[in-house]
């Protein structure tokens, strides 16, 4: 029996979303999940199977700004050494074929020391989270993570570009639906003009649902508001729907006429992939989600002009964008077991 360990990183939900798009491909190969928060209830609740040990660290954000990068820096590392600890405890029992790590670089380094053939995916080849003494730690963090990287059989980038030694680039990883849009706006019973805001696993994003529920207040036209706040918000809010938690996200996001969002990337992908027109707005001082926004034509203070942006995206044509990112992934992925 082909047997796969898939150790997703919980840190955000984009990473075990594009996850179960991959293994949604796997024909007769047994994949056991570990994870942990947000990312382990997706998979519970989609019946796969899946071990919950992970505890990640919260950003610290205020008004959506990130702060005290380095203490949070300290605490990822702490956090890798408890990850490292429970994969020796899971690997040597599961004995599996192939360990695919999405982000969990510790499952990666005990794979390794146990000539278990191992793949990365990855949307980073390195962090820029500090400045000043900090920065020195986490360059020789990167330079860790790169080390490891090397090592990996295969590395997978979802994103567009050319293939370089062991890295491969897939393009955009994103779930699919059965439904079509109409289907699906019957279903979630969206009717008239449909804003979703959503701000994925943790509670960094509370500063974006209050800009974007203020400023839509401000504008004179009908529009219906679905918030999905997600799993760390326990906040209630007036005058909308709030689904709180979904494992079906890029359903929502589909059936949707503008999504409102944080930046991260398997969000971006599947609002791309599926045309639906987009604000997303990067917590401030997050490299890797201001990099995100800024690809797609925003930055942290587009939140201070929201109105103006939901009018004009409200009028913006859908624009359905095709990729293979997910089954090509999971093609590369299976001639290694």
């Amino acid at each position: 029996m082909n047997v796969c360990n898939f150790f997703s990183s919980p840190i955000g939900l984009g990473h075990v979303t594009r996850d179960i798009a991959i293994v949604n491909n796997f024909e007769n190969i047994t994949t056991n999940f570990v994870t942990g928060s947000g990312a382990a209830k997706i998979l519970k609740n989609l019946h796969f199977k899946v071990q919950d040990v992970y505890n990640p660290p919260s950003f610290i954000v205020e008004n959506g700004t990130l702060k005290n990068s380095a203490k949070w820096l300290w605490n990822y590392y702490n956090y890798y050494k408890e990850c490292k600890s429970i994969s020796e405890k899971i690997l040597p029992t599961d004995n599996p074929n192939l360990v695919i790590s999405d982000e969990d670089f510790a499952s990666l380094t005990v794979a390794q020391l146990m000539k278990i053939p191992t793949v990365l995916i990855t949307d980073i080849l390195e962090t820029h989270f500090t400045k000043g003494l900090a920065s020195l730690i986490e360059r020789k963090m990167n330079k860790s993570m790169q080390e490891i990287c090397k090592k990996c059989d295969l590395v997978i980038l979802p994103e567009h570009g050319d293939d370089d030694d062991n890295i491969k680039r897939v393009g955009p990883i994103v779930r699919t639906t059965n439904h079509s849009r109409d289907e699906l706006r019957e279903k979630f019973s969206f009717k008239g003009k449909t804003v979703v805001v959503s701000i994925g696993g943790t509670d960094a994003g509370l500063f974006l649902i209050e800009k974007a529920l203020e400023s839509i207040s401000k504008i004179n036209q009908d529009i219906k508001v679905i918030l999905v706040s997600g799993p760390a918000v326990t906040r209630k809010f007036e005058n909308v729907t709030n689904l709180g938690f979904v494992d079906n996200l890029h359903e929502l996001i589909f059936a949707a006429d503008l999504l409102i969002s944080l930046a991260g990337k398997s969000t971006i992908d599947e609002a791309n992939a599926y045309g639906t027109p987009a604000i997303f707005i990067p917590i401030k001082g997050h490299f890797e989600q201001e990099d995100n926004a800024r690809e797609q034509g925003f930055v942290f203070d587009d939140v201070k002009r929201l109105d103006a942006l939901i009018l004009e995206k409200l009028e913006e044509k859908r624009n359905q964008v095709s990729t293979d990112g997910a089954k090509t992934a999971s093609n590369i992925i299976k001639k290694l077991i």
